[in-house]
């Protein structure tokens, strides 16, 4: 099985797994870098997984199905360009001969969902969309705060090893944003050097791992002292003891950072 990004408009990703003939799709906003790679891999288009509703995510859906037939699979409570199956949260989908299973994780939109495979060639597989980003964490669009922290702590909590595969190319900024938060963070200074460097070569920062993201997110981090005192230094009526009060702020911190 081989996971590749394929890039998209000026930021996205669509995930894309194949096994050199048969292929799936995660979140197609745009048909075309779909289309260029299944041609130029000479693959099949079979399965299209939706994470959510935005169309950025979107937009692709139903150019590919018609083409290629493929089956589309997206959250049961967001509006998916049909005809799609349905999904809800503790469901499980085989594609590939793979195993997902269907995550609810609102926050970013009201019905977000992620879908977990437990081992893609030997390791975990994590498409999170829009939720949970390296370093960061999608907007609150149409979810609460005490959403998304569930949201995190429940993707937080998959093994150490899967590999995060977020839908957007927003490491660096992120990243910038948590040194404002821990400046003491030697895990977040070295993994930022390690990502410039990949964005100098002109590599992609994705996938990151969980260990990754535990170590240096300060949205997955709201229980850490670090994360606690920066978030009522910056904002003093935020109660420090109230993982989704810190996480409040943050978002709020992250909306208004340049």
């Amino acid at each position: 099985m081989k996971l590749l990004p394929l890039p998209a408009f000026s930021d996205n990703y669509i995930w894309m797994v194949h096994d050199g003939r048969d292929a799936l799709v995660v979140d197609p906003g745009d048909a075309a870098p779909v289309q260029q790679a299944l041609r130029s891999m000479q693959l099949s288009l079979r399965t299209i997984l939706v994470t959510h509703h935005h169309g950025d995510h979107t937009g692709g859906v139903a150019e590919l199905r018609e083409r290629w037939g493929a089956r589309v699979f997206g959250p049961a409570r967001e509006a998916i360009p049909e005809p799609f199956t349905a999904l809800h949260d503790g469901e499980q989908l085989q594609a590939l001969g793979l195993r997902f299973t269907v995550l609810d994780v609102p926050g970013h939109t009201a019905g977000h969902i992620a879908y977990y495979c437990a081992s893609l060639d030997g390791a975990p597989v994590l498409f999170c969309g829009d939720t949970l980003f390296s370093g960061g964490c999608g907007r609150l669009f149409e979810g609460t705060p005490a959403q998304m922290h569930a949201s995190l702590s429940r993707l937080a909590a998959l093994p150490d090893d899967t590999r995060v595969c977020c839908a957007h190319e927003y490491t660096l900024a992120n990243l910038a944003f948590a040194q404002a938060v821990e400046p003491d963070n030697r895990a977040l200074a070295d993994y930022l050097a390690h990502c410039r460097q990949l964005r100098r070569a002109g590599q992609p920062t994705l996938p990151s791992t969980m260990a990754i993201e535990r170590a240096v997110n300060p949205f997955v981090r709201t229980a850490e002292i670090s994360v606690r005192q920066a978030a009522q230094a910056h904002a003093p009526d935020t109660d420090p003891q109230d993982p989704v009060a810190v996480l409040a702020t943050l978002r709020q911190w992250k909306n208004d950072f340049r």
